[in-house]
C-alpha cells in the first residue's frame, strides 16, 4: 500500500477524505506499511478501541450522556436538559449529540472495514493465533457500534421489525449503503458476532489460568502476559464479551433461547465473580470498588483526563450538570421497602443541599477518582457489557420454560447487592419483568442501559411514583442527523 490508507463518510454526507487513524497508534507505524505487519494491524485495532473509548462515544455520548436522561435519572432546571428529559428531540442540544454520535460510530465503522478489508491477504504475518484475535475483535466491534446505532435511531424488534433500521456497512468505498429493515440489521449483527465468537475460541481470556482481578493484586494475571495486546482482555470485546452481545441481541429478537444459553455460558465459567462486600465498602478510598470492577466482562478503557474531568463537572462536582434530588433517588431504590438495605443506594450517592436552593440533591459518585497523589485499585472505564445484565437476560429469557429458575437469576443479583430478602413468587411474567427493569434502573445508573430496555420491551418509561411516560417510537427512535435525512433516498 504505497498511499494513505482514507475514508469517506459513510451515512452522513460527502467530506473531505480523511486519514484512516486520527487517534496518534500507541507508536509510530508508517501509514503506508500499517497492514504489512501484525503490529500495524495491531495498532489500527487498539486505534479503533481508542476511538470507542472518546467522548463522542463510549467514553461520554453513549454511557454517561443524553441516553441517561432519557431513562428519567435526574432533574434539571437548564432547558436543553429539560427538554431531553421530555422526550423534545428538536432542540439543537439533541440535534448536535445526534450528529457527533452518528459520524463518530460509522468512523469507527469504517475503520473496522478496512482492517477486515485486508487481514485475510496474508495471514503468514501473524504470530499463532493473533490473525482470529485481531478479526474477531474486529467483527465484534463493527457488531456492537451497529447495534447501538440500531437501539438508539430505529425502532425496536418488537415494535417494528419490517420497518427501516439502520445501514450496515460491510465494505469500504465512496458509494452509500442503503438502509435495511430493523430484522435485517439484527440478522447482519448476529452473523458477525457468531463469527467472532468462532475466531475467538482461542482468546486467552478463557485459559483456566487467567484470573479476572485488580491491577495489582498478587493473585491475578491480567497483566501477567509480556503481550501487552494479551493483557487486560476484559478492556476488549473478548471471546465472553461477545457471548454477552450475542445475548443481548438474540433478547432483542425474542429468541429467548439463545439468549439465556449465550448468558449462562458467560455466568456459568464463573470467571468474574461478584464484588465483595469488602471492596464495594473499603474505608480506604484507594481501594474502593464503586463500578463493581470484577464483575465487567467487557469494557472501553476511559483513563484519560479529559473524560476524567468531564466526569467531575457532569456527576460529582458541588453543582454537578446531572443530578437528582434525593427524594427521586429514594424513589428509585425503593428505600421504603428492601431497597433501604441496597449497597448502590448506601455507596453510590453523596446526599447534599442543592448549591441552587431548592431539594436535597443525591451527587453521584460512581465513577468519583481519587485526587493526585492517591491512585484508584482500578482503572477507570465504560462497561461494555456487566456480569448483572446477563442475570437480567437469563432470568427474562428462561422465565417461560423456568419460572423457579429465572426468580434465582433474579434474587442472585440482589443479594450480590445486600439485598437479602428473596422474591419467593410472582403472579405473571409482566409482574417479573417490572421487577427485572426497576433492579436494571438501579444497577444500570448513570450507564445509559435502561432506556435501551424500556425500549425493548416497548414498555412505559418510570417517572416518578405518580407518573410514567407510554411507549411509542416518538419518545423510543432519536432523529437522524439532518445531512443523512437531506443525502440519502433509501
Amino acid at each position: 500500500m504505497k498511499k494513505l490508507i482514507v475514508i469517506l463518510s459513510l451515512g452522513v454526507s460527502m467530506i473531505s477524505c480523511k486519514k484512516f487513524l486520527d487517534i496518534k497508534p500507541e507508536t509510530q507505524v508508517d501509514k503506508d506499511e500499517l497492514f504489512n505487519s501484525e503490529q500495524g494491524f495491531k495498532e489500527a485495532l487498539n486505534g479503533i478501541y481508542t476511538l470507542c473509548a472518546g467522548g463522542s462515544l463510549y467514553g461520554g455520548q453513549l454511557t454517561y450522556n443524553m441516553l441517561d436522561v432519557l431513562g428519567q435519572n435526574y432533574t434539571f432546571s437548564d432547558v436543553p436538559n429539560q427538554e431531553a428529559a421530555n422526550f423534545v428531540y428538536t432542540g439543537s442540544n439533541i440535534k448536535d449529540m445526534v450528529n457527533d454520535v452518528w459520524s463518530n460510530a460509522y468512523k469507527a465503522i469504517a475503520n473496522c472495514n478496512y482492517l477486515l478489508q485486508a487481514i485475510d491477504r496474508d495471514t503468514t504475518i501473524f504470530s499463532k493465533g493473533n490473525h482470529h484475535l485481531v478479526k474477531g475483535e474486529a467483527l465484534a466491534l463493527r457488531a456492537y457500534i451497529h447495534f447501538d446505532m440500531l437501539r438508539m435511531f430505529a425502532p425496536s424488534f418488537v415494535n417494528g421489525a419490517t420497518q427501516k433500521g439502520i445501514p450496515y456497512v460491510t465494505r469500504t468505498g465512496t458509494s452509500s449503503t442503503p438502509f435495511s429493515s430493523v430484522a435485517a440489521v439484527t440478522d447482519s449483527v448476529l452473523k458477525d458476532l457468531l463469527a467472532a465468537k468462532t475466531l475467538l475460541q482461542n482468546d486467552p481470556i478463557k485459559d483456566a489460568a487467567y484470573t479476572v482481578s485488580y491491577p495489582g493484586d498478587k493473585a491475578g494475571t491480567e497483566l501477567g502476559n509480556p503481550d501487552l495486546f494479551m493483557q487486560n482482555r476484559r478492556h476488549r470485546l473478548n471471546y465472553y464479551a461477545v457471548c454477552g452481545e450475542l445475548a443481548r441481541v438474540y433478547l432483542y429478537r425474542k429468541d429467548y433461547s439463545n439468549a439465556l444459553s449465550n448468558a449462562q455460558e458467560v455466568i456459568q465459567t464463573q470467571k468474574f465473580p461478584f464484588t465483595r462486600q469488602e471492596d464495594f465498602f473499603q474505608t480506604d478510598i484507594q481501594k474502593r470498588d464503586r463500578i463493581f470492577y470484577k464483575e465487567i466482562i467487557g469494557c472501553w478503557y476511559t483513563e484519560t483526563t479529559n473524560i476524567i474531568e468531564a466526569l467531575q463537572a457532569r456527576f460529582t462536582k458541588q453543582n454537578p450538570a446531572y443530578s437528582a434530588t434525593t427524594d427521586q433517588i429514594n424513589d428509585i431504590y425503593e428505600i421504603g421497602t428492601s431497597g433501604a438495605d441496597d449497597w448502590r443506594l448506601k455507596q453510590w450517592f453523596l446526599n447534599t443541599a442543592s448549591a441552587t436552593g431548592g431539594p436535597d440533591r443525591a451527587i453521584l459518585q460512581k465513577y468519583y477518582r481519587n485526587a493526585a497523589p492517591l491512585t484508584n485499585i482500578h482503572p477507570l472505564v465504560a462497561p461494555a457489557i456487566r456480569l448483572s445484565e446477563l442475570y437480567y437476560i437469563a432470568a427474562e429469557s428462561a422465565f417461560d420454560q423456568n419460572p423457579q429458575l429465572a426468580l434465582n437469576y433474579y434474587n442472585n443479583i440482589r443479594a450480590a447487592r445486600g439485598i437479602g430478602q428473596q422474591v419467593d413468587i410472582v403472579p405473571n411474567k409482566s409482574a417479573f419483568t417490572d421487577l427485572l427493569i426497576k433492579d436494571a434502573r438501579k444497577e444500570f445508573y448513570g450507564e445509559s442501559q435502561i432506556f435501551f430496555m424500556y425500549k425493548r420491551l416497548h414498555h412505559a418509561v418510570y417517572i416518578n411514583a405518580t407518573s410514567s411516560k407510554q411507549p411509542s417510537n416518538s419518545i423510543f427512535v432519536l432523529p437522524l442527523p439532518d445531512d443523512e435525512n437531506a443525502y440519502r433516498n433509501n
